[in-house]
């Protein structure tokens, strides 16, 4: 199975048919990279432009009380929206945990969320230490952690009842999320292989409805439960050999009565919609009949027809980016040999564990008739990281900077929404393949043989 590190995009998807609600949402935001405020929920998304000073007035409409998310290309928070709201933002982009402000109707709940975000980040403070902590630890930090997000609740200006009570059950989803990572993530971070949680460790509420519209609409923890159930009821079903969920997932997925669950559930099948898999057509035409956002099926469209172009023999997408040596490197000036391309990023840990297989690849095909590119897709802050990670752990091959992480030309032509990705082109500068083998995966060199790579 392909352990692909998705791209978490916050793109939610539903359709439903109460009245829009108007509101207003205004404020000044400072020091953002591009003037940009982007607002998104459940089938919304608003980009507003900021005026010279950093100002905006928005009037929006909305469909549903609930959650929503708001950031700059920066950063990005949760934004409580509903009936009567006359919200008011203000922040320093280049300060913004410490800057963030609310005010007018609907900042109590606002102002709450952030400060509920900034308590729980400061007392977990560090993920991977907080899963890896014994048993007793763990649930007694989490104990901690559900108090202090209560009592914050309890102490808030918060006078809507109805907000409240979703809060208290979202503070229950948060519990119960962790109880349902742990077992995995302990694993994972306190390095203990076939880690299995004791006879007293609580067990998830397996009577929790993974199929409220109305839960999912407001908690983020709901959501991640969802699709964590979701997800691992599909993973346990799967061969070791299998690479893609689809044939198990539609039909789960069309069983699902929430507008709002079903459309997220299809918005994360539609990953499979990619180059590498030979059933994409079919798959995308499953995708647009059971999807009920006509802006989704409007993306997925974009996204089809790319792949469409990305078949083997077709011409590939070109690229002309930095070289870490010095200049630019582009594709064309490698024409004459094969050139195995792998994107990826400092931050990405599949990525980063590829590495020794790949430099043992290069190794034995050092010297024959094959360039190895790796094109990072950091963001520009992280320049100087992606040099220092390169130097430091001696990378070879041709060490590219793509101009633009995941906006980049090259990028965005092969509909690339997940790293690592490896591509593969011939001599000519013609699509090998779209979605090549890993270097950690036997495939790969027997495709290079297959090939006559010598």
């Amino acid at each position: 199975m392909k352990h692909t590190l998705y791209l978490l995009l916050v793109v939610f998807l539903a359709s439903f048919t109460t009245p829009k609600e108007t509101i207003t949402v205004s404020g000044k935001i400072t020091n953002t990279e591009d003037g940009k405020l982007k607002i998104k929920g459940e089938s919304f998304e608003k980009e507003i432009t900021l005026k010279a000073d950093g100002s905006f007035s928005e009037t929006l409409q909305i469909d549903y009380n609930g959650t929503y998310n708001f950031g700059t290309k920066a950063n990005r928070s949760s934004l409580y929206l509903a009936k009567g709201t006359a919200l008011v933002i203000n922040f320093d982009d280049k300060n913004f945990p410490t800057t963030l402000k609310f005010s007018g109707k609907g900042s109590a709940e606002n102002q709450y969320l952030n400060d509920k975000s900034v308590a729980v980040n400061k007392m977990m403070d560090n993920v991977q230490e907080f899963y890896a902590l014994d048993e007793t630890a763990f649930l007694a930090k989490l104990k901690e952690v559900k108090t202090a997000m209560t009592d914050l609740l309890n102490k808030s200006k918060i006078t809507d009842a109805a907000f409240k009570k979703n809060e208290m059950k979202s503070i229950g989803y948060f519990e119960q999320l962790q109880i349902l990572n742990y077992p995995t993530y302990h694993a994972h971070y306190a390095k203990i292989e076939g880690f299995t949680p004791s006879a007293t460790f609580p067990k998830f509420d397996d009577k929790i409805d993974l199929d409220n519209q109305e839960d999912f609409l407001f908690s983020s923890s709901y959501k991640q439960i969802v699709a964590t159930k979701f997800n691992n009821a599909l993973y346990a079903q799967m061969g070791e050999n299998d690479e893609y969920t689809y044939k198990l997932a539609l039909p789960e997925i069309k069983k699902v009565k929430s507008p709002a669950i079903k459309n997220a559930h299809i918005q994360n099948l539609a990953y499979e919609v990619s180059a590498g898999n030979p059933e994409a057509a079919m798959l995308y035409k499953e995708l647009m009949a059971a999807s009920s956002d006509e802006n989704f099926k409007k993306d997925l469209t974009v996204k089809f027809d790319k792949i469409k172009t990305l078949t083997p023999g077709n011409v590939s997408p070109k690229f002309d980016y930095e070289n870490f040596k010095g200049g630019k490197t582009s594709l064309e000036s490698l024409k004459g040999k094969y050139v195995y391309i792998d994107v990826w990023a400092t931050w990405c840990g599949p990525c980063r564990r590829e590495i020794p297989s790949l430099q043992k690849v290069e190794e034995q095909y050092h010297g024959k008739n094959i360039e190895f590119v790796s094109l990072s897709i950091d963001t520009k802050k992280d320049y100087e990281k992606w040099r220092k990670f390169v130097e430091e752990k001696k990378l070879g091959g041709v060490q590219l900077f793509a101009d633009n992480d995941w906006n980049s030309k090259f990028v965005q032509d092969y509909a690339i929404e997940g790293i690592p990705r490896f591509i593969l082109v011939d001599p000519n500068g013609n699509i090998v393949s779209a979605d090549a083998p890993r270097p950690s995966d036997p495939k790969l060199i027997a495709k290079f043989e297959e090939l006559g790579i010598k």
